[in-house]
């Protein structure tokens, strides 16, 4: 996939994916080229689990359980995860990337023709049915906000900025 801003004069749809999109892509850019130690290395004491591994493993749940999770009769088995993907790891770089890549797939095409308006099939206990357009507004806000973590901790670990 290459990394492309949606169209300025495009429609609701192509605009929240396409921004989701290049967010996913931005991921996988943050992470390419970083040994497997310093991807699974801990930089902040009370939160262990927050490397680069641990970020790329929470944002594969995360696209599983938002779009397979809400969509069920569209995806494949649904697993789900009560730490979000924050597990600890020691799997390779390589292999959590791959994943994440063959998750946003699997969303991508779990709501294809679905209608923004379209409302989950599934809902989580305590909270209340959120409309697709709702999920992929979030979507764009948690991958963005991990992708500021992942800019920190990559710096940190060896100096390499970029955007």
């Amino acid at each position: 996939m290459v990394r492309q801003y949606p169209a300025g004069s495009g429609a609701e749809r192509e605009i929240l994916t396409g921004f989701l999109d290049w967010q996913r892509e931005t991921v996988s850019l943050k992470v390419t080229d970083l040994g497997h130690d310093d991807a699974h290395r801990s930089l902040l004491p009370t939160s262990p689990r927050m490397t680069v591994a641990g970020v790329l493993s929470h944002l594969r749940q995360t696209e599983h359980e938002w779009f397979s999770g809400s969509f069920p009769t569209r995806a494949r088995t649904v697993q789900r995860d009560p730490q979000g993907g924050w597990t600890r790891s020691s799997a390779p770089l390589a292999e959590l990337l791959d994943g994440y890549r063959v998750e946003c797939e699997f969303s991508r095409a779990a709501i294809e023709d679905l209608d923004l308006g379209q409302m989950q099939e599934f809902t989580p206990e305590a909270f209340s049915p959120v409309s697709l357009r709702w999920i992929l507004a979030h979507m764009i806000e948690e991958t963005a906000r991990h992708l500021g973590h992942l800019d920190i901790i990559r710096e940190q670990l060896d100096g390499i900025r970029s955007y």
